[in-house]
């Protein structure tokens, strides 16, 4: 078998090196990333792209060069124009020719668009470092993708707040330890996992609000260059500053930085898609379980399959298909956490390479469970037979108390009614766990003629619905009080389109 195994690799290599640099390698002869290819929008793809990268790079340098000819820098109108005019499309052979020969792709795309700009040539990125188009940049695509976050997220909340009312009033087990505990309500255990989210959500608010741009900081974050440009005007070089923020959108730019902005900003943005991605998991291990338990479903299309051997298998792989991204987000995010307590002074490039990484796939992967979870409760299944049969095997055994209460109102003796229901209890415990019966514990109460209670008294006494306490009153009130003003709020950002999943 080695033998085989060994061959077959030689001849895979045989092949490729055959082949290298002869024929064009198609994706299907490459690693491609599912995160982009089988998960994530088409939308959140694009703020991560190549092309998105760069064009908001040359905006940064046309802003940069307005901003300076606004304040006395002697560059012409024609200048400006030329790179506005030359925004799209990018040479991308040429970028990569030129960042092979410089080993430096900001200088790269400088050449690249000078190339393009000839009489804007002298002045692209005047008085900038590289950390001007980089990190401005970053911050750009993350408050973009942070926004399709938030506009997803509030699309969740929403048909999460209309499932948890549907089903306010329909009885279920609670678990506690997975172990059948007093009953709750399937609207009720919706509100938590709502309630998660919307904790999520409004740390996502708190975030976003707060991103600023990096500005014109200069090569170490002194604006040393900007002042020597300026001639030592200070007011200037404020100005500056401020009027390139205003002209990329943001209110304001950070105070100070180093070369970069201080990279704990990456930090608190990784970890609003982190808790995103702990609620849903918590809320998809749930959902896993009550699948197998056969009282809720995730939605099951009619060609959908969930085994190649086990024909009859309805997996929940949508839930399992969010726990395993959202993983990969909570570990993922760990990495800038690690990068922000590493940074050396006012810069080291031990950054770069890991924010191309996990900046772009964590919110790819964000993007994905998002989705996935809107289109599980666009279609998701509660099976209330199911559900009521499972409370008739246990609420039995929840209601004696209730019912030792009542014949103590009765006139009955408390410890006799209590020792006769233990009785009870553990002769129908072992029809249960022995025999495999029905839990007929009601049937052997009604038999006692020591208990002093009615039939219809022992019925009332076991009707589901008194052992759900304030449950529905809870969900009626958590979502007027808090999602329905968040949803008022946001209402524009909300997509009413059925969430179709790639794969």
């Amino acid at each position: 078998m080695q033998n085989k195994s060994n061959k077959e690799v030689n001849v895979s290599l045989l092949l490729f090196n055959e082949y290298k640099g002869v024929i064009t390698i198609n994706n299907h002869q490459i690693y491609n990333n599912p995160l982009i290819t089988r998960y994530a929008s088409q939308e959140m793809s694009y703020i991560f792209s190549d092309e998105k990268k760069f064009t908001t790079w040359r905006r940064l340098w046309i802003a940069l060069a307005e901003s300076e000819k606004e304040l006395g820098i002697q560059i012409s109108e024609e200048q400006i124009q030329e790179l506005k005019d030359n925004i799209l499309p990018i040479d991308f052979k040429l970028a990569q020719e030129k960042e092979k020969e410089f080993r430096h792709d900001v200088m790269a795309h400088i050449h690249t668009y000078g190339a393009q700009c000839p009489l804007a040539r002298p002045i692209i990125h005047l008085g900038a470092t590289s950390a001007y188009v980089g990190d401005n940049t970053d911050i750009i695509q993350m408050r973009e993708a942070l926004e399709l976050i938030k506009k997803k997220l509030i699309t969740l909340i929403y048909v999460m707040s209309e499932f948890a009312l549907a089903h306010k009033n329909v009885p279920t087990l609670g678990f506690t330890h997975f172990q059948p505990a007093q009953l709750t309500t399937v609207g009720k255990r919706a509100t938590l996992w709502l309630q998660d989210l919307y904790f999520d959500f409004n740390d996502l608010v708190y975030v976003l609000e707060g991103l600023k741009l990096r500005g014109v900081k200069g090569t170490t974050g002194t604006q040393a260059s900007f002042m020597n440009l300026f001639n030592d005007d200070g007011g200037k070089v404020i100005q500056l500053d401020r009027l390139v923020a205003t002209k990329m959108g943001f209110s304001d730019a950070y105070d100070v930085t180093g070369q970069t902005y201080s990279r704990k900003i990456d930090a608190r943005v990784t970890n609003i898609l982190s808790g995103i991605a702990q609620s849903l998991h918590k809320m998809t291990n749930d959902i896993r379980l009550l699948q197998n338990l056969k009282e809720i479903e995730e939605p099951f299309e009619s060609k959908q399959v969930g085994s190649s051997a086990m024909a009859y298998k309805r997996n929940p792989m949508r839930s399992e298909r969010i726990a395993s991204l959202a993983r990969f987000i909570i570990n993922t995010s760990h990495s800038t956490e690690d990068t922000a307590s590493v940074q050396w002074f006012e810069r080291t490039l031990d950054d770069s390479a890991n924010k191309r990484l996990t900046i772009p796939q964590v919110f790819l992967a964000g993007d994905s469970i998002l989705e996935i979870a809107i289109n599980i409760f666009q279609g998701i299944i509660v099976n209330e037979k199911v559900i009521e049969k499972h409370i008739n095997e246990e609420l039995p055994f929840m209601a004696t108390e209730n019912i030792i209460m009542e014949s103590v109102k009765k006139g009955a003796d408390r410890q006799e009614i209590h020792e006769i229901i233990r009785v009870l209890s553990m002769q129908a415990g072992e029809q249960v766990k022995k025999q495999g019966k029905k839990n007929d514990l009601i049937d052997r109460i009604l038999q006692s003629k020591e208990i002093p209670l009615s039939h219809e008294e022992i019925y009332d006494t076991i009707d589901p619905k008194k052992y759900i306490g304030r449950s529905p009153d809870q969900v009626v009130a958590f979502i007027d009080g808090k999602i329905k003003p968040l949803i008022r709020i946001h209402q524009h950002l909300l997509e009413n389109n059925k969430i179709e999943l790639k794969v």
